[in-house]
């Protein structure tokens, strides 16, 4: 399964090799050369499987010959493992046809678990296997790099992995999670400035390809294609619970940067009869005038209660226009 820049510019690599690379190096997005498509069939018998044997299967088909099978099922189950639920993402009813996806049951209480304990240790795998390792890993990620960044025990010290966070909208318990952990390999950046200033660093770290390529840059926020393929799982798992693929579901998702709704938009394209993807959106609602009016028109981020909400410049929607302009990176560069 080879990957393609959204800008078309940047050379296809395989699944580790997007993995590693997180930003393309012309400054577009991943996503797959083509979508690994399944069978009705194939998603009935996801009924009644536990999460990680589902996860293998529709994570196998991204990955391809990267990693093999029996490690990659190994992973699943280990990061899997550490959540609080049996079944990892379980449903709830709230009323008639009507249900919460449950995803705080992982060791940091996020949505991203379900995303991130895979990734480190898929990243970890590839590159150990390498026999390297990069210098700094980015993002705007919160608890969870404190969580599973620690403790990471293999050769090559000077690498380190780096959270950058915005200090006015943090509460104050998240804030603490990440800057009083002993780790030495960790460290956390605070700025004066929104989830999009955070963003525009990171991605500007990623362009200056010398800087970049010196340290082994990596990143492991939702630009990275392994935390979009490691989301898809949940809406499978989900929707064959509430009866698919003989009965379409609909999915309503709060969305910032993006990537949990995509994951969705993947799902789709996999097959997974879904009704409607929904943008649930609080003032920072670009998304939803972008889609009613055709204007991507920023405006100034407003703090609220949600601040991974409070975006104005979601970069995985790059990934859907690319879609939508029938995969034309030139199209996407204008």
């Amino acid at each position: 399964m080879q990957h393609v820049s959204t800008r078309g510019e940047a050379p296809p690599l395989g699944f580790a090799e997007a993995m590693l690379a997180g930003l393309a190096r012309d400054g577009g997005l991943y996503v797959p050369q083509s979508w690994p498509r399944l069978e009705p069939a194939e998603i009935a018998a996801f009924a009644g499987r536990p999460y990680a044997e589902v996860a293998v299967d529709i994570i196998a088909r991204f990955v391809g010959d990267s990693i093999a099978e029996a490690d990659l099922a190994r992973m699943v189950r280990e990061a899997y493992g550490t959540f609080r639920h049996p079944a990892v993402a379980p449903l709830t009813q709230l009323g008639v046809n009507t249900f919460a996806l449950e995803l705080f049951h992982g060791p940091t209480l996020a949505f991203k678990d379900l995303a991130m304990q895979l990734l480190a240790r898929l990243m970890d795998r590839v590159l150990a296997a390498r026999g390297r390792a990069p210098h700094h890993r980015s993002g705007d990620l919160g608890r969870y790099r404190r969580r599973r960044g620690r403790g990471v025990s293999r050769p090559q010290p000077s690498r380190s992995r780096r959270a950058v966070f915005r200090k006015a909208a943090f509460p104050d318990v998240q804030r603490r999670m990440m800057t009083t952990a002993d780790a030495d390999n960790i460290n956390a950046v605070a700025i004066d400035g929104t989830f999009d200033d955070c963003q525009a660093i990171v991605k500007g770290l990623f362009n200056h390809h010398a800087f970049a390529d010196r340290v082994r840059l990596s990143g492991v926020n939702s630009i990275n294609w392994a935390r979009i393929v490691a989301q898809t799982v949940y809406y499978f798992t989900a929707a064959v619970a509430l009866g698919a693929p003989y009965r379409k579901v609909a999915f309503t998702v709060p969305t910032g940067n993006f990537g949990d709704i995509y994951a969705g938009y993947v799902a789709l394209r996999m097959g997974l009869p879904i009704d409607r993807l929904v943008i649930a959106t609080n003032v920072n609602d670009i998304l939803a005038r972008t889609l009613a009016t055709g204007t991507y028109a920023l405006r100034d981020v407003v703090a609220t209660t949600s601040p991974s909400m409070d975006i104005q410049v979601s970069s995985n929607f790059e990934r859907l226009l690319f879609d939508a302009y029938d995969r034309d990176g030139s199209a996407i560069r204008r």
